[in-house]
């Protein structure tokens, strides 16, 4: 009897333990299958992430005139936003600033001016600056409120000028090729009316910035100047007595950035928005002959 006793009892025992190592497994599987659902609740799927390609970057770009800005407005609008790109307008009151903006660091790239006026601005500023894409041209036109032709220009005639230097040696140039004045060699340097050798009219030079110089038409017998100043001035109904041509894009304003930069994706993004046709349309559109696009 003894003997079927012990063996009863070491058939319940080991039941006990059975059934408790069968509930060890069953709650470790279910705890395992619990945690397993809760990371995989609170992780993020790779695949959720926004592709780069869809990604919108943002870049600075500094203007002086409001050509630039309008033709930006114009990108940003009906362009830059299907690309993923964001353009922040950052205006300047006058085009010194605009380059030392580029230096520190301020803008990304600037657009404003031509080739000549960003070569000189290097030197100055001790800079390496990157002409990109040229888009547009503004012809510089000699204008008076007081004649209708260069022959009515009198003896000892006050004429106005742009002060910044390479728009004052581009004048010049263009004043010579009317044979309004000679100009010495100056061996490669820019010109200034210290340069001038012949005078025949006895031409007195009033050298004056920016819009300021459409101002001073009332003042003067005529003006010479870049067609873009009368957009500013809000005189675009004044049409030159004589105009530059456009076909020499020395002249041509383009996108300039700091050497380095240049293939930095959203500046190339811009770059290649800049020349796009729809652009090329708008400039015809909006500023007749007083901007011409080079593209």
């Amino acid at each position: 009897m003894s003997s079927n006793r012990d063996g009863i009892r070491t058939i319940i025992i080991n039941r006990r333990y059975f059934l408790l190592g069968t509930g060890s497994a069953i709650f470790s599987v279910l705890f395992a299958s619990c945690s397993s659902n809760k990371n995989q609740s609170t992780s993020t799927p790779t695949n959720s992430a926004v592709p780069a390609s869809q990604q919108t970057s943002t870049i600075k770009i500094g203007v002086w005139s409001v050509i630039a800005e309008d033709i930006l407005k114009f990108i940003q609008k009906e362009l830059a936003t299907s690309q993923g790109l964001e353009i922040q307008i950052v205006k300047f009151s006058d085009w010194v600033q605009v380059n030392n903006a580029l230096k520190s660091g301020e803008i990304d790239a600037n657009y404003f001016q031509h080739r000549l006026f960003m070569e000189d601005s290097a030197k100055r500023l001790n800079l390496n600056l990157v002409m990109l894409n040229q888009t547009y041209l503004t012809p510089i036109g000699i204008y008076s409120k007081k004649i209708k032709s260069l022959s009515e220009i009198p003896n000892g005639a006050t004429i106005a000028i742009q002060s910044d230097a390479s728009n004052q040696d581009r004048t010049l140039k263009f004043l010579q090729s009317q044979k309004l004045v000679k100009l010495k060699d100056t061996s490669g340097n820019l010109f200034t009316v210290k340069d001038i050798v012949e005078n025949s009219k006895n031409l007195q030079f009033k050298e004056l910035e920016g819009p300021a110089i459409v101002r001073g038409l009332d003042d003067v017998v005529v003006g010479a100047f870049l067609g873009s100043l009368l957009i500013q001035a809000k005189q675009l109904d004044l049409r030159p007595i004589v105009q530059e041509s456009t076909k020499d894009k020395r002249y041509a304003l383009g996108l300039v950035t700091l050497q380095g930069k240049e293939n930095d994706p959203k500046i190339q993004k811009l770059n290649q928005l800049i020349i796009d046709p729809k652009v090329k349309e708008f400039i015809k559109n909006t500023y007749q002959d007083a901007v011409v696009p080079v593209f």
